[in-house]
C-alpha cells in the first residue's frame, strides 16, 4: 500500500538539492528578493511567517481581549494655526506601539470636527460623535469644521519623545485606508509594525523605528520600558498616559478613553503564541508578479468540491502577495545566498547545485544543514584587498518553501530522472483538507507557474475538517474522539475508512466523528456485504460460476442493476466523487441484500443454479467495484468467491460484461418503491408486517407501467 523503497525525506542531501535549484531558478528569472517589510512575526519563535501561514487553519484567528486606548496627542504647528493647542484624537488597540509612533493618518473625504471639552478641544471624525458621547457629551459643541485633506501636514507632539528628531515625523498624512466605522476617523502610525502604517511612512518620507527586538521586548531605545515583552509593557505605558507621568509627562498626551476590546486575532500555528506585525529583512518570492498567470493555470485544474476552484482557492490566488520565504530558524533547508561581509565590497552569490558549490569553496558538501553549510565560506572576488569573505546568511527556507518543492525533490529533479519526471509532472491527483488552499496546494501552485509556467497537480480533493464527537477540533488531550485501536477490533477499519469517505468532509464538510456514525456504515454496507457473501457460502459453497444469461427476472434486474452501478461508480470515481460513488455502492446494496436475496430464498434453498451462479457473479464483480472503498472486506469476498489470490490485482469491470437492461432496472425499482412505501404505512399505522394485506391502490404517472 505504501511504496517504502521510493520514500523521500526532506532533510535528504538529494531533496534539498533540488530545493536549492528551485530557489537558484527563481532568482535568475528574477522572482526571488530580499526586502524590509512589516510582517507577522512570531516572538517566541523569533521567526517571521508568511501571510498564508495565518490562513490555514481556523483556530489561528483566536478571541483576544487587548486593551483599547483613545490618546490626543497636542497640536503644535503647522498649515492650520488655529489648531495650535488642540488634540488629534487617535485610537489604538496596541498601546506597546504608542512609544514608536511617527505620524497620524486621515482619509482625505472625511469630514472632521473640534470639539471642546472642559477647555481642552479635539478634533476627531464628525460621525464619530455618537461613539464618545459619553467623554465629549451627547451634543458636543464643535467649533470647526475641516476636510481631511485640510488637515495634511499639521504638526502634533509625538506621545513618548523617544524619537523627537526623526525627520519628516510628527505629521498629518493622508491614508485612503482611514475607515470611519470604529475608532476616532485617525490613525496613529507606527511603520515599523503595521502594513498601512509603513507605506503610508514611507511615502511621507518618514522612516521607520524599531525599538522592540527580535523576542518581542522593548530594547534601550525605549529606557521607561526596556527589557519588558511588549504585551507585559502595556499596563505600565497606560498608567503613564493615565497619570502623566514617567515618559507621558514631556509632551502630555491626553487619555481620553480606556476599554477591553475582544477581537479575532492572529496566534502562531507553531507554538499558539498571539503574533505581532514587525518589520524584518526577509527573502520573498514575487508572486505578484506572476499572479494574474496562477489564476489563469488553476482553471485547467480539476477541483473537487468544484466550488473551491473559483471560490476558496481562486480567491486567494486572486489577492496572493509576493510570499516571505526565510525564517530565522536553526533547523532547515539552508537560503543558498552568500553575500559579502563588507557593505564597501557588496557582492552576492547564489548557488544552485552541489556541483556549483564545490566549485566555488573547493569541497562538495554531504550535509547541507546548518552549522555546516555555514562553514562553506571564501574571499570576496570583487574585493581587491582581499580582505572580506563571502559568508551565508544566516535564514533557512520557510518549510512550505519545501513542501511546495515535493515533486521536484521526490525524485531528485532536475540532477536525476529527467525522463521520469516529464512523464509524471503534473501530477494526476492530490488529496488534503481545505486549509491546504492556503498551505500545501498554493506553494504547490505558486512553484509550478513560476518554474513551469503549469498547473502542479491536475485533480485535487480538498476535503474538509475532522472533529472530536464534541464538535471542537480533534485533540489528544481532549480525547474527543473514539479510541481508533477499539474501532479497529470491533468493527475493522473498513467501517472507519467508509465512515470517512461516504461522510460530507470529502464534499468540503466537517466531520464529527463518533462511535454511532461508524457503526451506522457497518449497520448499512459491510454488515449486508458481508451477509450475501456468507448467504452463498453457506448454500452454494463450490457450486457458483460466472454466468450473466439467467432468464430469471430477479437475476436479470440484479445483473442490470450491477451494470448501472459500474456506469454510476465509474463516472463517479473518475471526477474523484468518493462520497457520491459511496452512496451509490450503499443503494446498490441495500437492492442486492433487501430485494434481490431476500426474494431468492426458496430458489437457493432449492439450489436453483439460475440464483447461484448470478449471486456468485454479482458478488464477484461487486468486490472489484467496491475495492477502492472497501479494500479489506472485499478482499475476502473476491478471495471467497474465486479463489484467486487478491482483487487489487485484478481490472475494473468492462462494461460489456454486464447485461444492460435499463427499463427493467426503472420497473423493478418502482416496485421497491411501491413496497417501500406500504412499510411505511404499515408502521406508521402500527401494523404487523405478517398482517395480510386485502388490497393496496397504487398511483404511478404512466398507466402502462
Amino acid at each position: 500500500w505504501v511504496d517504502f523503497d521510493n520514500d523521500y525525506k526532506t532533510l535528504d542531501i538529494g531533496f534539498m538539492e533540488s530545493v536549492l535549484w528551485v530557489f537558484k531558478q527563481l532568482w535568475d528569472k528574477g522572482l526571488a528578493y530580499e526586502g524590509n517589510r512589516v510582517l507577522p512575526y512570531c516572538w517566541n519563535d523569533e521567526t517571521p511567517l508568511s501571510s498564508h501561514e495565518l490562513r490555514m487553519d481556523d483556530d489561528v484567528y483566536q478571541s483576544r481581549q487587548d486593551p483599547a486606548l483613545t490618546v490626543g496627542f497636542r497640536i503644535a504647528g503647522g498649515p492650520v494655526p488655529e489648531l495650535v493647542g488642540a488634540y488629534l484624537l487617535v485610537w489604538t488597540t496596541t498601546p506597546w506601539t504608542l512609544p514608536s509612533n511617527q505620524a497620524v493618518a486621515v482619509n482625505p473625504d472625511v469630514t472632521y470636527v473640534v470639539v471642546e471639552v472642559d477647555g481642552r478641544r479635539f478634533v476627531l471624525a464628525e460621525s464619530r460623535l455618537g461613539s464618545y458621547a459619553r467623554e465629549l457629551g451627547e451634543e458636543p459643541e464643535v467649533s470647526a469644521t475641516y476636510a481631511g485633506r485640510d488637515l495634511l501636514g499639521v504638526h502634533y507632539a509625538p506621545p513618548f519623545a523617544y524619537f523627537a528628531d526623526s525627520p519628516n515625523a510628527f505629521r498629518v498624512l493622508p491614508g485612503e485606508f482611514v475607515s470611519t466605522e470604529d475608532g476616532t476617523g485617525l490613525v496613529h502610525m507606527a511603520p515599523a509594525y503595521g502594513e498601512d502604517d509603513m507605506a503610508t511612512a514611507q511615502a511621507g518620507g518618514i522612516e521607520a523605528v524599531t525599538p522592540v527586538d527580535a523576542k518581542g521586548r522593548f530594547d534601550a531605545s525605549v529606557p521607561d520600558y526596556a527589557g519588558q515583552h511588549v504585551f507585559d509593557a502595556n499596563p505600565q505605558i497606560i498608567r503613564d498616559l493615565k497619570n502623566g507621568t514617567g515618559p507621558a509627562a514631556v509632551n502630555s498626551p491626553v487619555l481620553l478613553r480606556h476599554d477591553t476590546y475582544e477581537h479575532s486575532y492572529p496566534h502562531c500555528w507553531r507554538c499558539r503564541n498571539p503574533l505581532i506585525y514587525r518589520a524584518v529583512s526577509s527573502w520573498f518570492v514575487k508572486v505578484t508578479q506572476f499572479r494574474d498567470r496562477m489564476v489563469e493555470l488553476n482553471q485547467e485544474i480539476t477541483w473537487y468540491p468544484e466550488h473551491v476552484k473559483d471560490g476558496q482557492f481562486g480567491k486567494w490566488l486572486q489577492g496572493a502577495r509576493d510570499w516571505s520565504i526565510s525564517r530565522n530558524r536553526y533547523w532547515g533547508t539552508p537560503i543558498p545566498v552568500w553575500k559579502s561581509d563588507d557593505p564597501a565590497y557588496p557582492r552576492i552569490d547564489v548557488y544552485g547545485s552541489l556541483d556549483d558549490l564545490e566549485r566555488d569553496f573547493g569541497v562538495r558538501p554531504d550535509n547541507l544543514h546548518r552549522p555546516f553549510i555555514d562553514e562553506l565560506t571564501r574571499p570576496n572576488p570583487d574585493d581587491p584587498t582581499g580582505k572580506s569573505t563571502m559568508r551565508r546568511i544566516e535564514d533557512v527556507l520557510d518549510v512550505w518553501f519545501d513542501s511546495g518543492s515535493m515533486p521536484y525533490g521526490q525524485v531528485h529533479y532536475p540532477f536525476e530522472n529527467e525522463d521520469w519526471f516529464e512523464s509524471h509532472y503534473p501530477g494526476d491527483f492530490i488529496v488534503e483538507y481545505i486549509g491546504q488552499t492556503r498551505g500545501w496546494f498554493y506553494t504547490l501552485h505558486v512553484l509550478a507557474t513560476a518554474l513551469f509556467d503549469r498547473p502542479a497537480f491536475r485533480t485535487c480533493v480538498s476535503h474538509g475538517i475532522v472533529l472530536g464527537n464534541d464538535g471542537q477540533k480533534m485533540s489528544k488531550s481532549l480525547r474527543n474522539y473514539p479510541d481508533v485501536s477499539e474501532v479497529f477490533d470491533r468493527d475493522g477499519s473498513d467501517a472507519m475508512r467508509w465512515f470517512l469517505m461516504a461522510s460530507p468532509i470529502l464534499r468540503g464538510g466537517n466531520l464529527i466523528v463518533t462511535e454511532q456514525g461508524i457503526r451506522e456504515g457497518v449497520r448499512q454496507v459491510l454488515l449486508p456485504l458481508w451477509n450475501a457473501f456468507t448467504f452463498l457460502t453457506l448454500y452454494a459453497p463450490e457450486k457458483g460460476t460466472w454466468r450473466t444469461d439467467s432468464p430469471h427476472r430477479l437475476d436479470r434486474y440484479i445483473l442490470a442493476k450491477l451494470a448501472v452501478l459500474r456506469d454510476d461508480l465509474t463516472a463517479s470515481l473518475d471526477v474523484c466523487d468518493i462520497s457520491q460513488a459511496c452512496d451509490q455502492l450503499r443503494q446498490f446494496t441495500e437492492a442486492l441484500t433487501n430485494w434481490y436475496v431476500r426474494r431468492s430464498r426458496s430458489r437457493f434453498w432449492d439450489e436453483d443454479p439460475d440464483a447461484i451462479d448470478t449471486l456468485h457473479t454479482v458478488l464477484e464483480v461487486t468486490s472489484r467495484l467496491a475495492a477502492p472503498l472497501l479494500p479489506l472486506i472485499t478482499e475476502v469476498i473476491w478471495r471467497g468467491v474465486t479463489g484467486e489470490r487478491s482483487v487489487h490485482l485484478t481490472d475494473w469491470p468492462d462494461a460489456e460484461s454486464l447485461p444492460a437492461d435499463p427499463q427493467l432496472v426503472a420497473d423493478m425499482d418502482l416496485v421497491r418503491e411501491v413496497a417501500s412505501t406500504g412499510s411505511s404505512l404499515r408502521k406508521a399505522k402500527n401494523l404487523r408486517v405478517r398482517l395480510p394485506l386485502p388490497r393496496l391502490t397504487v398511483a404511478v404517472d404512466d398507466p402502462a407501467r
